[in-house]
C-alpha cells in the first residue's frame, strides 16, 4: 500500500476490528505525523530531532504508543456506544461478516433485559480492536554514519525501525517482507516480545510475506533456529498485487496456494522440532500448547466469490484486500489529486515500472505528480531527484556511504560514466533511458498524507508515487467504509463493470506479459544461465496452467457463470505460452 497511505489507517478502522498495516519506512513523515495527532488529541509532544541518540528508533516507538493509545481511547467509545445504543457500536456490528455470531449474541442480550454489567463484561471479552501490526520491507536497511563514521549495524534503517516496534507497548505483528535479511533476523532474537510464553502466546508476532512455499520453508527455519516463530505466512500473488512485485519463477497463486495446503502440518512440524530445540538451546520456556500458525493470501481479490473460494479451497485463515481501500477515504490516506487519476484509471494505466530504485519491478500508475515531476526535471536538463530522505540510498558503485540511484547524484554520475563508453546512439539511448526511469518513491509514497492534512512539503516537493495493483482497473467509485465491506461480504457489488477477469486469469495474463518483455530482452544476446530460467519460467506456467483447467473443470458450485470463458483464457494462454515456448527453443539452437 506504500509508505504513507496506511500510516495512520488504526486510527480510522481498528476501532472497528479492522486489522491494518503501518510501513515503518518513513520516520521523517512518522514524527510529522505525531505531532499532527498529539495536538489533535491533546497530547503531549516533545519533538524528536535528528540530533536525538536513536532517533528513528524512537521516534516510532513514540508514535506507535500514540497510536495505540488513541485506539484504546476509541475503542473504549465504542464498547460505552453500545451500552447506549449509540451509532459508533451500531457501525461496528454492521461492518461484521454477514454470519458473525456477535449481532445475534447482542441481540439475546438486550432482548432478555440483561443487566448492564451484564452487558459490559460481554462486550470486555467478546468485542475484539483490529490489529495495529507494521511493515519493515528487510532489505531496506541502509547504513547509516556520524559524519564519516559508520554507525554500528544495529543503527541501520531496518534494524532501528525493528526496535522502535519492539519497544513500543503494541501487542500486534510485525510483517517482514521483500526477502530474507539474515542480520536483522537474527538481531530480532533480542527482543523478548517475540519469543513465546508456557501457553504458546506472544506479545508481538511474526508475519512473514511470501511468493512461494520454498521461500516460506527457508525462512522459517532459518527464524526458528533463532528461537523466532513465524505465527502467519502471508502468501502474496507475484506479480497481482500492488507495490514491489516479486515475481516467482512463473509459479502461479493456485499452484502456490494448494503447495500450502498440501503440506501445511509438514511446515509446521519441521519449523516447531528446530523452535523447540533452539529453545532447549536458549534455557527458555518451552510453550506446553500448539503455536499458532495462520497461512493467508493477498493479491488480486476483487469479489465475495473469490474470497470464500480461497478460504474454502485453500483451507486460509484470511484473505488480504489492500488496493480498492485506497479509494476508501474511511480508511486510507489518499489527497485529491491523486484520488482522481485512481478513479480514472483504466488497465493501460496501472502498469509494471522500473521506477523503483530497488531495482525490483513495481506496479505503478502512469502519470502518477511523481512522475510528471520526474519527466519535468529530465526535460530540464537535470535528470534525478534532490533526495532529501535517502532511505533507499543502498548503491555502493561511487560511493561507500551509498547512494540512491534516482538520486540526481547518482545519475549524473552514471551518465558521466556512460558518456564515456562510446556507445552507439541505440545502445546509448537504451542505457541512458533505463538510468533516468528511476523515481523518488522513498519521498513520494508518503507525500500524499502529508498533501491531505494540509502538512508543510517544502523538503518533500507535491508529487505522490502511489503503487496500486492491476485490480484498481475495476473500481471506479469512492467508498465508505460500509461500501467496502458490504462488498467483501457479498452484501453489495462496488464494481460496475461486467468485463472483469478471474483474479487466477488476470495473474496469468500479468505473468505472460511479464515472460514476453524477458524474452524480448534475453533474445539480443541470450546466455545460457537466462535460457534456462526463460525455460523454467515457461515449465512451471504450463504446470500452472494444467492444473487450472482441472480445478475448474472439477468445480461444482463456484464461478459456474464464469466457467466457459475461463476455461477459454486459460486455453489461450495456453496457446500463447506454445508459441513462446517454440521462439525460445529456436534461440537454443542458435546458442
Amino acid at each position: 500500500m506504500g509508505i504513507g497511505f496506511t500510516i495512520d489507517s488504526p486510527l480510522k478502522v481498528a476501532q472497528y476490528g479492522i486489522d491494518s498495516v503501518i510501513s515503518l519506512v518513513d520516520d521523517i513523515l512518522i514524527e510529522k505525523l505525531r505531532k499532527m495527532y498529539s495536538e489533535k488529541f491533546e497530547i503531549p509532544y516533545q519533538e524528536i530531532t535528528n540530533k536525538v541518540d536513536d532517533f528513528r528508533a524512537k521516534r516510532i516507538t513514540s508514535y506507535l504508543n500514540l497510536i495505540s493509545d488513541v485506539v484504546d481511547r476509541k475503542f473504549e467509545a465504542i464498547k460505552k456506544s453500545a451500552l447506549e445504543m449509540g451509532d459508533d457500536f451500531k457501525t461496528y456490528l454492521e461492518l461484521l461478516p454477514t454470519h458473525n455470531p456477535l449481532k445475534k449474541e447482542f441481540n439475546l442480550l438486550t432482548e432478555n433485559g440483561a443487566a448492564l454489567s451484564d452487558i459490559k463484561s460481554w462486550l470486555d471479552q467478546r468485542l475484539v480492536k483490529g490489529s495495529i501490526d507494521v511493515n519493515i520491507m528487510t532489505k531496506v536497511d541502509k547504513d547509516n554514519f556520524n559524519q564519516e563514521q559508520q554507525l554500528p549495524v544495529e543503527y541501520n534503517d531496518a534494524h532501528a525501525a525493528f526496535r522502535g516496534f519492539a519497544n513500543s507497548k503494541l501487542e500486534s505483528s510485525v510483517v517482514l517482507s521483500a526477502g530474507m535479511n539474515p542480520r536483522l533476523y537474527a538481531y530480532m532474537s533480542s527482543f523478548e516480545d517475540f519469543f513465546p510464553n508456557e501457553k504458546g502466546k506472544f506479545k508481538k508476532k511474526i508475519i512473514l510475506k511470501v511468493s512461494d512455499y520454498r521461500s516460506a520453508l527457508i525462512q522459517g527455519k532459518f527464524l526458528a533456529k533463532k528461537g523466532l516463530w513465524v505465527s502467519e505466512y502471508r502468501i502474496e500473488s507475484g506479480l497481482n498485487c500492488g507495490g514491489h512485485a516479486f515475481a516467482t519463477d512463473g509459479y502461479l497463486l493456485g499452484p502456490v496456494l494448494a503447495e500450502f495446503k498440501d503440506n501445511r502440518e509438514n511446515l509446521r512440524h519441521s519449523i516447531e522440532a528446530i523452535l523447540k530445540q533452539e529453545l532447549e538451546n536458549q534455557n527458555r520456556v518451552l510453550p506446553e500448547l500448539p503455536l499458532e500458525m495462520k497461512i493467508s493470501a493477498q493479491g488480486g481479490v476483487g469479489t465475495h466469490e473469490e474470497h470464500e473460494f480461497l478460504i474454502e479451497e485453500y483451507d486460509l485463515d484470511a484473505i488480504g484486500w489492500g488496493t480498492p481501500f485506497l479509494l476508501v477515504p474511511e480508511a486510507t490516506t489518499v489527497d485529491e489529486k491523486t484520488m482522481d487519476k485512481l478513479l480514472l484509471a483504466k488497465e493501460e494505466d496501472l502498469y509494471l515500472s522500473d521506477i523503483s530504485p530497488l531495482g525490483i519491478p513495481f506496479n505503478n500508475l502512469r502519470n502518477n505528480t511523481k512522475d510528471l515531476e520526474k519527466e519535468n526535471l529530465i526535460n530540464k536538463g537535470r535528470p534525478g531527484s534532490a533526495c532529501p530522505k535517502k532511505f533507499v540510498a543502498l548503491n555502493k558503485e561511487f560511493k561507500e556511504t551509498g547512494i540512491c540511484t534516482a538520486s540526481r547524484e547518482y545519475q549524473h554520475l552514471k551518465i558521466k560514466a556512460l558518456d564515456e563508453l562510446n556507445l552507439s546512439d541505440k545502445a546509448y539511448n537504451d542505457q541512458y533511458n533505463k538510468i533516468i526511469e528511476k523515481s523518488c518513491t522513498c519521498v513520494g509514497l508518503g507525500t500524499s498524507a502529508l498533501l491531505k492534512y494540509n502538512l508543510d512539503t517544502k523538503t518533500e516537493g507535491k508529487g505522490v508515487s502511489i503503487c496500486p495493483g492491476p485490480n484498481m482497473a475495476y473500481y471506479s467509485r469512492i467508498m465508505s467504509l460500509k461500501n467496502i465491506t458490504d462488498h467483501i461480504y457479498g452484501r453489495d457489488n462496488m464494481i460496475s463493470r461486467t468485463d472483469r477477469p478471474h483474479m487466477f486469469v488476470k495473474e496469468l495474463f500479468i505473468y505472460m506479459d511479464y515472460l514476453k518483455q524477458k524474452m524480448e530482452a534475453a533474445m539480443v544476446d541470450m546466455t545460457k544461465k537466462e535460457e534456462k530460467y526463460l525455460s523454467t519460467f515457461i515449465s512451471n506456467m504450463n504446470k500452472g496452467i494444467a492444473y487450472y483447467k482441472l480445478l475448474f473443470l472439477q468445480l461444482q458450485n463456484n464461478f459456474q457463470e464464469l466457467k466457459t470463458d475461463i476455461l477459454y483464457q486459460l486455453e489461450q494462454g495456453e496457446q500463447a505460452l506454445k508459441i513462446m515456448e517454440v521462439q525460445l527453443q529456436k534461440e537454443e539452437l542458435v546458442i
